[in-house]
């Protein structure tokens, strides 16, 4: 079976390690730990790699966050995948820093990444894994924090929550989507 695992995040360096870019740092954890590196394709930075007997596609998109959706219908059309293989991994504001949640569905809750795959997929029934940034903002600062840095103390526990993330994706792939709801969401 064959998986397209996305990152979401915006590319250039002044974006690098933002909480919005907290998908492509978990697609690098993933590449890490499995010894394999990124090139430069289509709509972003591609690699593959096989996990058991499953391939992955992991696709950190160029295309911005907000045009996100070319990039994951182009590989997804490319790699013959189906729109459940397709695993979105995507920062979330509503959700304590660090807190995992997947779910098989739903919808773009203000997120313009998901809004735009929304739309060129033409369904919201994939899933995702949300990775919680947290919402320590005020009143009308929210692009500020999400463009923002982790503060130090995030960092610290930063590769202890990527590593969990990184085996959500696994599980996500090997022993699907209820078992790994049930075992990573809130962990």
């Amino acid at each position: 079976m064959k998986f397209l695992i996305v990152g979401l995040g915006n590319i250039g360096s002044e974006y690098r390690d933002t909480r919005h870019n907290i998908g492509f740092n978990v697609l690098d954890a993933l590449a890490e730990a499995s010894n394999i590196s990124f090139s430069t394709q289509r709509y972003g930075d591609v690699a593959t790699m096989r996990l058991k007997n499953q391939n992955l596609v992991l696709l950190k998109p160029s295309t911005y966050m907000n045009l996100s959706g070319d990039a994951v219908r182009y590989w997804k059309n490319k790699e013959n995948i189906e729109v459940e293989n397709i695993l979105v991994v995507v920062d979330d504001l509503s959700l304590p820093f660090g807190a995992l949640r997947m779910k098989g569905k739903g919808s773009d809750g203000g997120h313009n990444g998901l809004k735009h795959i929304n739309q060129m997929l033409g369904t919201e029934a994939y899933p995702r894994l949300r990775f919680g940034i947290g919402n320590d903002f005020p009143r009308g600062a929210q692009i500020d924090y999400v463009l923002g840095h982790f503060t130090a103390e995030q960092r610290e526990l930063m590769p202890e929550r990527l590593k969990v993330a990184v085996e959500a994706i696994k599980s996500f792939c090997l022993a699907g989507l209820p078992f790994t709801m049930t075992h990573f969401n809130n962990k």
